[in-house]
């Protein structure tokens, strides 16, 4: 039971094991901009649940037999299939999740080529010859070492990119022949519960894939089963941490999230620069895990830079993500505009400063910019997730650095300069997954590496590095002497 039509309301139930489910508690999904119903699906109960990891432990033989061409060409036609869809997708992304339709349309292009890439790299999971004869004991024996899919996997991803994290999560699965239960955010069921769909006409063998909207406590057992094989959670660090230590001995993929900061050097170019952080801050109303949250300018362009910070945030068109024109859309719920708005109160209360913004209405925040707060704000130190970013001055760059490390997370960091120098300094000493020079932490290209350290996560995405996590290595010895 599945309407994707293009017209609202919709209606969906849900997927087991390739089959349409319609039976459950049903939910009503509102858009988060004005709070309208936009659709209808339903809670899969931990019965269902149980069908789908039972199907999901099945179809791990099944899916060995499948060679990579076959497993290439359900990728490519999943990734022609989401092109065609493109503004069904974009139109879900705007309403479940109040994603302006220029970053929603974004999202799709995104999506594309997480499947794409995929594809490609489903074709060279390469592995090693190694030389053994390291002893006399070991004449004439050498070994091949080759990647087998590590099984079943459970996938948990957020509402903040509903189609393009899911991506990420089953476009390298099928990369490697793993099967898939997955969990949506429940605000944003549709894109997922589409993308499954069209995964499914791609000729993805139904036993493998089941997407289910569940309660916490169901999603609780889905991560403990030991049949499943590999837990991929993408979300807050509070969740993610304390499903790792529920997941037993599995193994565990966590991208968390952050509080991203960025260096703006003296000789940086400044117009680019600020163009970068508005976007880099405010896009999707800051609701990204490397949403610009902290940004740090040398002293000597602080004034200027700042001045056309403010100016560029006071342009930008907030409103209706459905209007072509916005830039800012909603927050996913106005309860988070009202924890924003604490946390800037607080940080007023305790000396900082309001450039711009600050003023919240339903689900609609304003771009904010803070001046003259401290680490220990809450602004700084916790993860805000929302439109909102703090802006100080520096003189020394190692003091610089040391302020970006200041924090319990490290996903990515962004530096603009010319100095080469200056540049491998930051690379060795910044603690986060990723330095990004010339541009701000929210750049991210599909294939590149991506995850952080400390309470930001655990491995890393990126199709091929997602499929490096969802395969094990195997170990065939063969001696010199087998003929005789």
């Amino acid at each position: 039971m599945a309407n994707f039509g293009p017209e609202l309301p919709l209606e969906s139930g849900f997927l087991v094991a390739g089959k349409w489910i319609g039976d459950g508690e049903r939910v009503s999904i509102h858009s988060p901009y004005d709070g309208k119903e936009i659709g209808v699906t339903c809670l899969a109960d931990r019965n269902q649940l149980e069908r789908a990891i039972v199907s999901a432990s099945q179809a791990c033989t099944e899916l060995r037999e499948i060679p990579s061409f076959k497993r290439k060409d359900v990728l490519l036609k999943a990734a022609d299939a989401i092109r065609a869809h493109a503004g069904t997708f974009v139109r879900l992304m705007a309403v479940e999740a109040g994603k302006p339709i220029k970053a929603a349309q974004a999202e799709v292009d995104r999506a594309v080529l997480t499947f794409t890439t995929a594809a490609e790299e489903s074709v060279r999971i390469y592995g090693e010859y190694l030389p053994l004869d390291f002893i006399p004991a070991a004449g004439g024996r050498w070994g091949i070492v080759r990647r087998f899919p590590v099984g079943a996997i459970a996938a948990i991803t957020p509402f903040n990119f509903p189609l393009n994290l899911v991506a990420h999560k089953l476009a390298p699965a099928i990369a490697v022949g793993c099967p898939a239960v997955l969990k949506p955010a429940p605000q944003t069921p549709f894109c997922s519960l589409l993308l499954a769909k069209l995964i499914l006409e791609a000729g993805w063998p139904p036993a493998a894939l089941s997407v289910l909207p569940l309660t916490n406590e169901d999603a609780g057992f889905l991560v403990a089963d030991e049949r499943i094989k590999l837990l991929s959670f993408t979300g807050s660090a509070a969740v993610g941490w304390q499903l790792k230590r529920n997941a037993g001995k599995k193994r565990v993929v966590l991208e968390l999230g952050g509080n991203a900061a960025v260096i703006v050097h003296r000789d940086a170019d400044i117009e680019q620069a600020v163009e970068r952080c508005v976007s880099g801050a405010f896009t999707y109303a800051g609701q990204s895990c490397i949403s610009v949250q902290r940004i740090l300018v040398h002293a000597s362009i602080f004034n200027q830079f700042t001045a056309q910070m403010v100016e560029n945030a006071g342009r930008l068109r907030v409103g209706d993500p459905l209007d072509e024109q916005t830039d800012v859309g909603p927050m996913i719920r106005a309860s988070d505009v009202q924890r924003v708005e604490r946390w800037i109160r607080e940080a007023i209360s305790e000396g900082a400063k309001l450039l711009c913004g600050g003023k919240g209405e339903g689900s609609i925040l304003e771009p904010t910019l803070l001046l003259a707060t401290t680490p220990q704000m809450k602004v700084n130190c916790e993860e805000l997730f929302g439109p909102v970013a703090t802006i100080e001055p520096y003189e020394d760059f190692d003091s610089a650095l040391e302020q970006v490390n200041q924090t319990r997370y490290g996903l990515q960091a962004g530096l603009f300069t010319r100095d080469a120098s200056l540049i491998f300094r930051a690379f060795d000493k910044l603690e986060v997954g990723g330095v990004i020079v010339g541009d701000v932490p929210t750049f991210r290209v599909d294939p590149m590496p991506y995850g952080g350290v400390k309470d930001s996560g655990l491995g890393r995405e990126g199709i091929r590095y997602a499929m490096e996590e969802m395969t094990e290595r195997k170990l065939l010895v063969l001696s010199g002497f087998l003929g005789s």
